[in-house]
């Protein structure tokens, strides 16, 4: 099975921060239809300082690359976010710690351990209308590929791709049982979730960067800032 390498690891966080930067209002814009609007901004305050501190971070290994990643996220990244995303990271350091490589198996299980640390954290569930949303069908399309002894690591991304964008629709009409749009009652219905959105978004730039052909359907992410 054809690994991941560190370089490749780096590149995806450092695409990241530039979809993260370049998204900052659209993503605050999204949360205002039903959130306080700062989703956006918080994540952005974050990843500019990741991304300003790039050459610097420790890059001995997988696992102390993204523990570095992790504390500047949950340090920096406002609201509820911070802890939330700098807890998916801290989950996936460890259990990538000393590794210079990846096989799709690790990368599936720091996913998974991923998953299992935003749940404890936030407490929110599949189909709460929060990131998990986009997170847990990636995490089960990417089991199925492990299952199957897929190689072309293209593809894996392409169908997780997929998958994100799925989510946007498939929440569209659920009410937020989570975060500041769950204040908001019924209104929360019929908005996209900015933080599944994210996610959404985030795979197609991977996409992009590492030469997977694929075109996105739904608006949200058809429609995000060039």
């Amino acid at each position: 099975m054809t690994e991941i390498s560190q370089a490749t690891v780096e590149q995806a966080v450092k695409t990241t921060c530039a979809t993260v930067l370049r998204n900052e209002f659209y993503f605050s814009d999204l949360d205002g239809l039903a959130g306080d609007g700062d989703f956006g901004t918080s994540l952005a305050t974050g990843y500019r300082i990741i991304d300003a501190e790039f050459d610097s971070l420790d890059k001995s290994n997988i696992g102390a690359f993204l523990l570095k990643i992790s504390m500047l996220v949950s340090k920096h990244v406002g609201g509820s976010s911070g802890p939330i995303w700098g807890t998916g990271f801290m989950r996936a350091a460890m259990l990538s710690k000393g590794k210079e490589s990846l096989t799709l198996a690790d990368l599936t299980d720091m996913l998974g351990s991923a998953i299992e640390g935003i749940q404890a954290r936030g407490g929110a569930k599949l189909g709460d209308k929060t990131l998990l949303d986009a997170l847990i069908p990636v995490h089960e399309k990417m089991k199925e590929h492990v299952a199957a002894g897929t190689a072309d690591l293209g593809v894996v991304l392409k169908d997780a791709a997929d998958e994100a964008e799925k989510a946007i629709d498939a929440t569209r009409t659920l009410v937020a049982h989570r975060g500041r749009a769950s204040q908001v009652g019924e209104r929360s219905s019929g908005t996209p979730d900015p933080g599944i959105v994210s996610i959404a978004i985030i795979l197609q730039d991977w996409c992009k960067q590492f030469g997977v052909d694929r075109t996105p359907s739904v608006a949200e992410v058809i429609n995000q800032p060039a």
